[in-house]
C-alpha cells in the first residue's frame, strides 16, 4: 500500500510523530547513561510535554528554520481539529504540539531521514539549553 502522505490528516501524522519523538527522546536518555525507570520518565516528560513540544515548534517559526513545505504542515497541524484537549494545557500549546508532532510524522512517513534527526536533534539540544 501507497500513502500520499501529503493527503493525509493531520491528525494520523501527528499519532506517529508523537510515537517517533517519544523513542528518539527514550534512546537519547539511555544513550546519556540514565537507566532508573522512574528517572527516565521524569526526564522524558521535559522533552514530550506538549508545552515543550509547542516551546520548539514556535521557536523554530520564530527563527525561521522551516521550510515552506515544512511550515504548510506545521499549519495543517495546528488547525486539526481533535476531539479533546488535555486537562493540563491550553488550546493553544496543545494545537501547537499537534503541529509539532504532524511534522515529525510528515517527515518520517516521506522519507525525509536526514531532515527528521536534524529536527529531532535541534528540539531536544533547545530544550535541554533551556533547562540549564
Amino acid at each position: 500500500m501507497n500513502l500520499d502522505v501529503k493527503q493525509m490528516k493531520s491528525l494520523a501524522l501527528a499519532y506517529l510523530g508523537d510515537a517517533i519523538y517519544e523513542v528518539f527522546v527514550r534512546e537519547h536518555l539511555l544513550k546519556q547513561g540514565q537507566v532508573k525507570p522512574q528517572q527516565l520518565h521524569q526526564h522524558a516528560i521535559t522533552f514530550v510535554s506538549a508545552k515543550a513540544q509547542a516551546t520548539v515548534i514556535l521557536y523554530w517559526l520564530e527563527a525561521d528554520m522551516l521550510s515552506g513545505e515544512e511550515k504548510s504542515i506545521v499549519n495543517r497541524g495546528r488547525n486539526a481539529k481533535s476531539g479533546s484537549v488535555p486537562k493540563n494545557t491550553s488550546v493553544q500549546t496543545y494545537r501547537y504540539s499537534t503541529a509539532f508532532e504532524a511534522l515529525i510524522g510528515y517527515l518520517y512517513l516521506s522519507k525525509q531521514e536526514k531532515r527528521l534527526y536534524e529536527l529531532l536533534e535541534k528540539a531536544v539540544y533547545f530544550l535541554e539549553g533551556r533547562k540549564a
